[in-house]
């Protein structure tokens, strides 16, 4: 199987006179939706309590623990300088932290709710985050708003229409750069919240031409190369080869959108992260039956594998692409040799 998906790689995917080669990093019984990276290491969390990490340069340097005896789903993992975060999905929702150094665990925060589903959990560089969940019956969403371990409150956030909420599907529904945050939903409507922590009392809802009204479509994942360029992708979970406005591109910070690529992609799409140092215009994304890749900033793509079962996506360096998924985690390197 491995040599089959190296094979089938390396002669078909030659795009920007590159090409990619693939290799599996780790396997296991578990389903992996949220990933980080540190340390030289791919850090995940998943099914049955499971949080671990592979080292990137020795696979054999691995390691597992079970930070819970129920046998909770996480779909969500951020980090600090000195911790990673994660939050199991369904209610009560328990907020793990998890010291670096020791990978010792502690449950800090606990939602009770019976509404609560924490889809996302994003940290910024000045220890700012926000983690949010799917709405109550009121048709406001849950938050905890990450300020050093504690939840300070969110006022003012536009109320949801019914049927609108979010998809946990790569813990990447929620965007951040510098003091600007992005938050996409999908199932009746498909739309972008958008604050400033700066100023976390005033919010902006914008809509989107994006394909929605159903509970399984929408846009399943966002990115933002800088305070103005930014992708959203996603689609139908239930038709996965539907291809029709499931990518779209904003120049303006999210508030206008342009479908992109409408009827000439690859389908359904989980998770999308612009590759580092090309100005936004290289991009890659990841569906639950291949790989794409986009050079000319999201107009165009290039499917670049067959490979399924793979949800969440993050790039290593520039050259390294982090992907996974179902009882998995694959890297893809890139080179033009």
């Amino acid at each position: 199987m491995k040599k089959l998906c190296f094979l089938s790689l390396l002669l078909s995917t030659f795009f920007y006179s590159q090409k990619v080669k693939i290799d599996t990093l780790l396997t296991d019984k578990i389903s992996i939706r949220a990933i980080q990276i540190w340390n030289g290491k791919v850090w995940y969390a998943g099914t049955d309590s499971k949080f671990g990490f592979v080292n990137m340069k020795d696979k054999s340097d691995k390691k597992q623990i079970i930070i819970s005896e129920k046998k909770l789903e996480f779909r969500t993992l951020a980090q600090n300088k000195n911790y990673f975060y994660t939050i199991n999905i369904e209610s009560p929702a328990y907020f793990f932290k998890i010291n670096k150094k020791t990978l010792g665990s502690e449950i800090f925060y606990t939602d009770s709710a019976k509404t609560a589903f924490y889809d996302s959990f994003v940290i910024q560089s000045k220890n700012l985050g926000i983690a949010i969940s799917d709405p109550s019956e009121d048709g406001f969403p849950r938050f905890f708003n990450f300020n050093n371990n504690k939840n300070y409150e969110v006022l003012n956030y536009p109320k949801y229409d019914k049927g609108e909420a979010h998809f946990a599907a790569s813990n990447t529904n929620v965007a951040t750069y510098k003091d600007e945050v992005w938050i996409a939903t999908g199932g009746a409507k498909a739309r972008i919240f958008k604050f400033n922590w700066g100023n976390p009392y005033q919010w902006d809802a914008f809509e989107t031409p994006f394909i929605q009204g159903t509970t399984s479509q929408g846009i399943y994942s966002i990115d933002f190369y800088d305070e103005n360029f930014g992708i959203a992708v996603g689609g139908d979970y239930t038709k996965q080869a539907d291809n029709s406005n499931n990518i779209a591109t904003t120049s303006d910070g999210g508030r206008t959108w342009e479908i992109q690529a409408s009827g000439q992609n690859a389908g359904y799409m989980t998770c999308v992260k612009f590759r580092p140092k090309t100005k936004g215009k290289e991009i890659a994304a990841v569906g639950d039956q291949h790989i794409s890749f986009s050079s000319d900033y999201g107009k165009t793509w290039t499917k670049i594998s067959d490979e399924k079962n793979l949800y969440a996506c993050e790039w290593a360096d520039n050259n390294t692409l982090i992907l996974a998924g179902k009882d998995k985690i694959i890297r893809l390197k890139f080179s033009d040799k």
